[in-house]
């Protein structure tokens, strides 16, 4: 029996398929690309001073989106854009896990459905390659939701070259390829690698002409920042004048590049940053060496996009391919070299002095100073549920994406992949699945976006909310409230309207009374339909 198949947007028309292995040849390829930890502000095309050539060039054939939002963590988002749900109805309410608590359980629940899985029950071929984070147990790892070729870690950080732990839970990393513990290659660097494994799982069934979804679990530019030489040393010397100048460099040449606009200022900066100023003379050189080592891995996970991309281009399946590039959170600002808890196990193993300084012994993080230049002109970084935790780049390119080289300004969230997704590859998100009934989805398609019939993904009175270990936040429309401090008290929430004030500078509870206590309301709606638990017990917590 024939049946329609709606691609709107991606096809433009009604295709009648006779079975579903020729809706197959139909249906577009999906490629994910997730970069770990990038700040909104690094990007050449986002008006960043770091080389991506090739992802500025798939901005000019797509569209940068200036308003996309993720949540301010890595495990907590990955939850959140396989799923199209949020991350306490995912199983991901903390980067941990809280035995026994509902939402809170530390891997991908059954309450939801993830994208790998429905797109595999409907022909796709899926696979992965990089960092997984959502499950260590061998019951939660991406062959058990819908990943039929994978290789990956489980932590939320690893040594870019070996397999020496970086985390107390988890004193040597493990690797894991299709259902088996493997060791890490000698001498492979992790973009690298996971790269060559993506092109060899794509390969592998190329000649079958099945769609594929493919996820690119980027770990760069994630600290330990590790890179070899031939992307940093181009930069050194670039960043001698200090993170409060590249922040102010970066707010003008995002002006410049239309991501931000011309009355946008700088908020004030975190109290944990010393200035630059105050600095001696061989600190500034250290800290300087922190950010010439951290746009090298740009530079370098760069490079190994354009790698991906060109391949498809090779095999004759760039043109027919969607394509996602996102980061995952704000810019990183843990230092965890020096913090109690962590640095006991990293000196065992590496050391912070200069002249290591990017390789496999190295252990480097840039910090909330240089986090502040990442989130420019954001409210602080990752970890916040501020715009500069959450506030992030992403790029979509292929086919039916109209206005090549343009800015999208509208909001939308990681949620709205999801939709997204299941629309490109003409399948329904069920309503009963492997004999549970998966909670609905939370976002919409970008599709009508995407192919210029619509301006808007969500309607005024659209309700984002996001909480995590008491990092909470809400939106309504131009509307947001925010609270950033622990513990969680429900009256520290201030109020802003984005529409005017993209830093957060200017809390308005006071000003817009009635605005704050329908926002409050809406708070307690949302909370309670997706099961936030305030306060907390303790839990185990990872980057």
């Amino acid at each position: 029996m024939k049946r329609l198949l709606l691609l709107s947007g991606i096809c433009s028309m009604l295709i009648a398929c006779e079975a579903p292995e020729e809706e197959s040849l139909k249906r577009p390829n999906i490629l994910l690309i997730v970069a770990d930890d990038l700040g909104y502000a690094d990007l050449g095309s986002y008006g960043g001073d770091i080389d991506t050539p090739n992802l500025d060039q798939l901005a000019s054939q797509g569209l940068r989106f200036s308003r996309f939002h993720a949540s301010p963590y890595c495990a907590v988002s990955r939850s959140m854009f396989l799923t199209g749900n949020d991350n306490h109805i995912a199983g991901m309410g903390v980067q941990g896990r809280i035995q026994e608590l509902t939402g809170y359980e530390g891997y991908l629940t059954d309450r939801i459905v993830t994208v790998p899985e429905l797109l595999q029950s409907a022909g796709y071929h899926t696979y992965m390659a990089g960092k997984w984070h959502l499950g260590r147990e061998p019951e939660h790892h991406p062959g058990e939701k819908g990943f039929e070729k994978y290789f990956m870690t489980s932590e939320g950080g690893a040594n870019h070259y070996n397999n020496l732990g970086i985390l107390p839970q988890a004193p040597n990393s493990k690797y894991f390829e299709n259902g088996k513990e493997v060791e890490w290659p000698e001498d492979a660097y992790s973009t690298d690698f996971y790269t060559d494994k993506l092109i060899e799982y794509i390969d592998s069934n190329l000649e079958d002409d099945k769609p594929f979804f493919t996820f690119a679990a980027y770990t760069s530019p994630h600290w330990p920042l590790q890179v070899d030489e031939e992307y940093w040393k181009k930069y050194k010397g670039r960043y001698d004048e200090g993170y409060e100048a590249l922040r102010q460099q970066r707010l003008e040449s995002l002006k410049k590049a239309g991501m931000i606009p011309e009355n946008a200022i700088l908020p004030e900066m975190n109290s944990r940053v010393k200035p630059w100023e105050e600095l001696s003379p061989e600190e500034q050189k250290k800290e300087a060496r922190k950010m010439e080592l951290y746009a090298g891995m740009v530079d370098n996970l760069d490079y190994n996009v354009g790698r991906l991309l060109d391949y498809l281009k090779e095999k004759g399946k760039y043109e027919n391919t969607l394509i996602v590039f996102m980061a995952d959170n704000g810019a990183a600002a843990e230092d965890f070299y020096y913090r109690k808890g962590f640095m006991e196990l990293l000196r065992k193993h590496f050391t912070d002095e200069y002249e290591d300084m990017g390789k496999p012994n190295s252990f480097i993080s840039y910090g909330p100073q240089w986090a502040e230049a990442g989130s420019s002109p954001f409210r602080y970084f990752k970890g916040y549920t501020t715009e500069g935790g959450m506030n992030v780049p992403m790029i979509i390119a292929g086919p039916g994406v109209a206005g090549s080289g343009s800015i999208q300004d509208t909001f939308c969230t990681l949620l709205d992949l999801a939709p997204t997704f299941y629309e490109v590859a003409g399948v329904e998100y069920p309503k009963e699945w492997k004999g549970n009934s998966p909670k609905p989805l939370l976002g919409e398609s970008l599709i009508p976006m995407l192919s210029g019939n619509v301006s808007q993904v969500h309607h005024e009175n659209y309700v984002f909310g996001m909480e995590h270990a008491g990092q909470a936040m809400l939106r309504k429309g131009n509307w947001k409230i925010l609270n950033h401090e622990r513990p969680f008290d429900k009256s520290n929430f201030e109020l802003f309207d984005l529409s005017k004030d993209i830093a957060e500078q200017n809390d308005l509870r006071k000003e817009f009374p009635e605005k704050y206590q329908e926002m409050l309301l809406e708070w307690e709606k949302w909370s309670e339909q997706v099961g936030v638990v305030l306060p907390l017990p303790n839990s185990s917590e990872e980057d």
